[in-house]
């Protein structure tokens, strides 16, 4: 996959700030590599929460053929950001409970599964899902 963000680095930045009895002139300069270095880890980071995102969400998806979890896998651009269902059904189960018929398989009955999905699993692995991000990233815990 082609990295979506790309952080550039000028080549040197002067500023000249005046001050009540002087100027200050000061000259900005970034290490060779940095952008590239920022981008590789950005872009690593936000593979892994898309990742994250898709596994930690497949229990909590309505399912009766597995269509609408294979759709997340399927349409979504891993790195992109942006973590994709895509089924004529995806948005009417993700806002309103999804009724299966008795006896129609594992439907949205089994324990866990159901509306708002990312959301609930926000709630329980939001904290995870951050830490792993700033660890490959190279943040601060």
């Amino acid at each position: 996959m082609a990295d979506k963000f790309i952080f550039s680095t000028p080549k040197g930045e002067m500023h000249e700030i005046k001050m009540g009895d002087g100027t200050v002139k000061l000259e900005i300069r970034w290490n060779d590599g940095f952008g590239t270095k920022l981008s590789k880890a950005f872009n690593s980071a936000q593979e892994y929460i898309d990742t994250q995102v898709l596994l930690l969400c497949q229990p909590m998806v309505p399912k009766d053929a597995n269509t609408l979890i294979e759709s997340g896998i399927l349409c979504t651009q891993i790195g992109s950001g942006e973590v994709k269902y895509r089924t004529p059904y995806a948005r009417r189960w993700y806002y309103m409970p999804a009724k299966f018929s008795e006896g129609s398989g594992s439907g949205t009955g089994t324990v866990g599964r159901g509306n708002y999905w990312f959301e609930r699993m926000k709630q329980q692995h939001k904290e995870k899902i951050l830490a792993g991000a700033k660890r490959i990233a190279g943040g601060k815990q």
